[in-house]
């Protein structure tokens, strides 16, 4: 039997791939190890190091200045020296927001959280809810997202209540 003939596809399969007979027993699935094999190949020339020769030599020409400040140009240095950063790397709103409040936002988006996360696991108890999907849910996927901004807000508390606010 050859196997060329009966697989119709863009793909033509190697052949000793059939002689292996790993065809044979999964046709598709030498084809997709073939494609992702082909795709690894490909992206992982993409971080291959340039020989010197194809690196330019040129000097870089001076760029002149623009009247208008760009959005580099307007960066503040977020640096600082000891154990906590000022108020200002939480940007221009939660600087000024005050420890108590970024708090109470932490304990509001933890709760939506663990509840979110509680009522996805009482749905995955119903009866075929995963093998339909039944159990997933937007509004519960929405309120995953509070654990992130929980540990983001705590963060942000941290920082205010350090600088006394």
């Amino acid at each position: 039997r050859n196997l060329r003939h009966q697989t119709p596809s863009i793909i033509r399969i190697p052949s000793f791939l059939v002689q292996l007979k790993l065809v044979r027993i999964y046709p598709k699935m030498a084809k997709f190890t073939f494609l992702l094999l082909a795709a690894i190949v490909a992206v992982s020339a993409a971080f291959a190091p340039m020989p010197r020769a194809a690196i330019s030599t040129q000097t870089a020409q001076p760029i002149k200045a623009s009247p208008f400040p760009t959005s580099l140009a307007m960066a503040e240095d977020m640096s600082w020296e000891g154990e906590y950063p000022p108020s200002k790397v939480l940007g221009p709103i939660m600087s000024k927001m005050p420890s108590g409040l970024l708090g109470l936002i932490s304990i509001v988006c933890a709760g939506a959280c663990v509840y979110s996360i509680a009522q996805s696991g009482v749905l995955q108890q119903e009866a075929g809810a995963l093998s339909s999907g039944s159990w997933v849910k937007w509004q519960y996927i929405l309120g995953s997202f509070g654990g992130p901004l929980a540990w983001g807000t705590h963060v942000a508390a941290w920082i205010q209540r350090k600088n006394g606010m």
